[in-house]
């Protein structure tokens, strides 16, 4: 594959609306050529014979039955806090009125 002039890469920049430098113009026509290489190198893999897959290795989901078990009352659950109040976990504040703002 050939190589991408510096004006290529100048007109690709600006269209991902990328500033590059002169020095980075030059490293990149270097970069880009050794990707697209790549790409071509991939694509001469004969693949006529594999069918398209979204992943390597078959995915199955794992499902359980959703069964409703046993829940705890509210005092039950207020049990192990810290602190409650007016049947709710009481926690610092940590926002402040308005006016004391």
């Amino acid at each position: 594959m050939p190589d991408l002039t510096r004006d290529q890469i100048t007109h690709l920049a600006q269209l991902a609306h990328v500033n590059l430098t002169e020095a980075e113009l030059d490293r990149m026509s270097q970069e880009v050529s050794k990707i697209l290489d790549s790409v071509a190198k991939v694509q001469e893999v004969a693949t006529e014979h594999v069918m398209p897959t979204s992943h390597p290795i078959a995915l199955t989901n794992v499902y359980r039955e959703d069964v409703v078990g046993p829940v705890l009352s509210q005092h039950e659950a207020l049990s192990g806090a810290p602190d409650a109040e007016a049947g709710r976990f009481k926690v610092p504040a940590i926002l402040r009125p308005e006016d004391d703002r």
